[in-house]
């Protein structure tokens, strides 16, 4: 018997007992449909989790601030002379230290570090735009190679002199604007009060309108050159000393971005009183919270997949005892043990494909209606979200996972057949 003439009859035997069959893929499709859903689950947060990850810079950005204790904590601490205080930035939650100028020149010294920069704290006042009304902003630093999910427009330039800035999606229509578009390459007026109490302004071009997501915020990111300009009219009055006082600094690594050279510079940064994060970090805790649950619910699915496996192994038992008198025919007529071993897998291999190929398809229709729903309600303020995420290659290898699941569980009981006796099998009743 031919290969060919080998699959044509096993898909023809699948078909002997029809209700049976049909259980079995039914099994094998619950199996492949919830391991589908899962995994689509996993690949769609991981992929926005991953797009968020990249609004707040590249790989080998750190993040550096002064190393303080907790607020919290009830034991008095040493005072350390040259160490100054303030507000810090909204990534050092809970550190109220400062870095100075002899931390960046520290910094810039390390060979492990380049291009060293200072990040200026800006309290702007207020932004006004086409219909006057004025309102309350926060500006948010945006790591250098930080890529913005943007509504409409370009990234920031930090290399042109020209004061720009990415406004929120949330502030477009209060400032009289129709849409994303239509606030792009708009003029607006930024006010911050300077030392003596001076309220000054400034004008700045808006480049692009901001996507909200998980670590975006109202705040507006800001140039190098609008962060200065408004830094330089905000320390107006301030003496010298008060003006070089920065709330963090953002440095490139030197070499390989691998985690343990990575974490080696962060050992090191801490033991000389600095804390470093990678963009990593920030959602790092949040990512694997997400695979942890994946793979918990991919072990559900796995478990279903095992449990149809013993309904393929029923199956073809049942199939192997009610043909008894057929394997002994066809090896009377010299039908080697081999290819009645290959009929049986084949047969138990195309239930596996039936079942999971059904329970892909299907799911990744009910995925992009679950899409569509959940993207118009509950996570319609997080626009580029979509909660199921499928790949080809994903769906590919599910269907030959359980695939292989099918030929494992088809072994015993073709094995079984193959080894019949051809002269017993023919007298069996």
């Amino acid at each position: 018997m031919k290969l060919k003439d080998v699959f044509l009859t096993a898909s023809a035997n699948m078909f002997r007992s029809k209700l049976r069959t049909a259980l079995t893929v039914l099994a094998i499709f619950i199996g492949a449909f919830t391991l589908t859903l899962t995994n689509g689950i996993g690949s769609g947060i991981s992929s926005y989790v991953d797009k968020q990850v990249n609004t707040v810079g590249e790989k080998d950005l750190l993040a550096i601030t002064v190393k303080t204790s907790s607020s919290s904590s009830d034991t008095p601490q040493l005072y350390k002379p040259g160490q100054a205080t303030g507000v810090a930035s909204a990534r050092s939650a809970g550190s109220t230290g400062l870095l100075t100028s002899k931390d960046i020149a520290t910094l810039t010294a390390d060979p492990d570090l380049t291009n060293v920069e200072p990040t200026f704290a800006i309290n702007p006042d207020y932004i006004q735009g086409l219909n006057g009304q004025k309102y309350k902003l926060t500006s948010s630093e945006i790591s250098s190679g930080a890529k913005l999910d943007l509504a409409s427009g370009v990234e920031l330039d930090n290399a042109t002199s020209t004061n720009q800035l990415i406004l929120p999606l949330n502030y477009v229509s209060v400032l009289g604007y129709s849409n994303a578009a239509d606030a792009t390459g708009r003029v607006v007026t930024v006010a911050v009060t300077d030392a003596f109490g001076e309220q000054r302004t400034l004008q700045a071009t808006i480049v692009g309108v901001q996507q909200p997501g998980l670590v975006s915020s109202s705040g507006m990111s800001f140039n190098q050159a609008l962060r200065t300009n408004a830094y330089d009219l905000q320390a107006t009055g301030l003496p010298p000393a008060a003006k070089n006082k920065y709330p963090e600094a953002a440095a490139h690594i030197v070499g390989d971005l691998s985690d343990s050279h990575i974490q080696q510079i962060k050992n090191k940064l801490d033991s000389m009183g600095y804390t470093a994060q990678t963009s990593e970090d920030l959602l790092g805790t949040f990512k694997s919270v997400i695979s942890a649950i994946t793979w918990v619910l991919n072990g559900f699915a796995i478990i279903s997949l095992l449990a149809a496996s013993f309904g393929i192994v029923n199956t073809l038992l049942m199939s192997v005892q009610e043909r008894t008198k057929e394997i002994g025919l066809m090896k009377a007529m010299g039908m080697r043990s081999s290819r009645i071993f290959l009929l049986f897998s084949t047969e138990a291999m195309l239930i596996g494909f039936w079942g999971s190929a059904l329970g892909v398809f299907i799911a990744i229709l009910i995925g992009q209606l679950i899409n569509h729903i959940v993207s118009n309600g509950i996570l319609k303020d997080l626009p580029g979200f979509n909660l199921l995420a499928f790949s080809f290659t994903a769906s590919i290898g599910i269907i030959v996972l359980i695939m292989v699941i099918a030929l494992l569980a088809g072994t015993l009981p073709a094995r079984k057949a193959a080894k019949q006796n051809p002269i017993d099998a023919l007298r069996y009743e």
